[in-house]
């Protein structure tokens, strides 16, 4: 009889559940390109293999749900050429030369769910992927993927990159092992739900060309239709075949190896920077452990995980080249008028235009150096978004303004 109860509740919550969704739900449903049941169950067994068993849950005040996972269990070890992979800890060497004091007063960054709990040791905080989220994406295999071409392009004559629009500057062509950066957080407005606007670094190599470009990419993200909101989150994404079958965002799928308890992939981040007020910034650091090969993740100076090297090709040996800017998608026709950054252009300068400082690359002997001979991307047009260079200094180093408002006078 308890048993008999306990299903007739469980019933009538979920009929509950479904009549509080209604319509929403069922035009989620019915974009899978198959039956409504067939699509939820295929939404329910990815959220099985994706959502590990945490050893206790956080509640965010943003939503998020922050399940604290054994460490051994992670999604990494779901890939298969990570299932004997022995976890390292910690990196072997960081890179020699690290520099970047300014006159920014310090502002520690923080993520929503810290106001309410910590992992314990030997965990990591990973943000729970929701039915809602899933039913979001037209297709269930599409859920945190980039698109394929999802890259500033260097060599113009063969632009891949249609929907995207960029304001980066890039390195030279030549060997890296890795960057660090100062970037500036804002929260841009995006036009629809399904724009997104983004700060990142890109490490890269290989090619579109041959289907086998490698990424490592890291930086902050508004993204409505993959969050759920218009926050800023810290976001990683990897690919070692230009973004066709591998690779995702976060930790939605196998690669990226977390080692930290304290900052979830995903989350979101704050305090923002505030237009002719306070300037925020986050400090990311990538590099290639020179004893592992792996690569590693640093943010706001502490460690967060690695990509292990076995899951690339290219970048199993070095990076070819590295970028360092803005990118905004819009799948509407006609211009968008999504905010790059602030939403201001370069010109503006400090406290009104978007900024990236310190601009670094790790050499072969893992030592940190000023980067040099940067050539820049505007893509369709700087009336759109722009990128600029600013003068070497002693507490910025190398650094760009970058950003814009989309759709203007001067940008149709």
């Amino acid at each position: 009889m308890a048993a008999t109860r306990a299903c007739l509740v469980a019933l009538a919550v979920a009929l509950a559940f479904l009549l509080l969704e209604g319509p929403t739900m069922a035009a989620a449903l019915g974009t899978a390109g198959g039956s409504s049941e067939e699509h939820l169950r295929q939404v329910r067994s990815f959220l099985r293999r994706v959502n590990k068993a945490p050893v206790t849950s956080i509640q965010s005040p943003d939503g998020d749900i922050i399940d604290c996972v054994p460490i051994s269990k992670q999604p990494a070890f779901d890939h298969p050429l990570l299932k004997n992979h022995t976890i390292q800890l910690q990196p072997s060497y960081h890179p020699r030369g690290q520099y970047g004091d300014s006159n920014i007063a310090p502002h520690p960054i923080t993520q929503a769910w810290h106001q309410n709990g910590k992992c314990p040791e030997n965990t990591v905080p990973i943000r729970r992927t929701k039915e809602e989220d899933v039913l979001r994406a037209s297709h269930v295999n599409l859920y945190g993927k980039k698109r394929p071409n999802s890259i500033p392009n260097i060599h113009p004559e063969t632009s891949v990159t249609s929907g995207h629009e960029y304001a980066v500057a890039s390195s030279a062509d030549g060997q890296y092992y890795g960057t660090q950066i100062d970037i500036n957080l804002w929260k841009p407005m995006t036009e629809t739900a399904q724009d997104f606007s983004l700060t990142q670094l890109w490490t890269v190599a290989g090619s579109y060309a041959n289907n086998d470009l490698n990424t490592i990419e890291v930086g902050w993200q508004v993204y409505q239709n993959f969050y759920g909101d218009n926050n800023p989150r810290l976001f990683i994404y990897w690919t070692r075949d230009a973004y066709r079958t591998t690779g995702c965002y976060n930790l939605g799928c196998s690669g990226f190896v977390q080692t930290n308890n304290q900052i979830a992939v995903g989350g979101t981040l704050s305090p923002q920077s505030v237009y002719g007020g306070s300037q925020y910034e986050i400090c990311i650091l990538v590099w290639k452990d020179p004893n592992t090969g792996n690569w590693w993740l640093q943010v706001g100076g502490t460690n967060m995980g690695y990509w292990p090297s076995s899951i690339f090709t290219h970048l199993k040996n070095s990076a070819s080249n590295v970028q360092w800017g803005g990118e905004v998608f819009s799948s509407s026709a006609g211009q968008t008028s999504t905010d790059m950054g602030s939403g201001h252009f370069p010109g503006e300068g400090f406290g009104k235009a978007s900024y990236i400082r310190n601009i670094q690359v790790v050499d072969s002997s893992n030592y940190l150096r000023q980067a040099s001979g940067l050539g820049f991307i505007t893509s369709p047009s700087p009336s759109c978004y722009n990128v600029q260079s600013g003068t070497s200094s002693n507490d910025w180093g190398t650094y760009i303004f970058y950003g814009g408002p989309g759709r203007n006078p001067n940008c149709p």
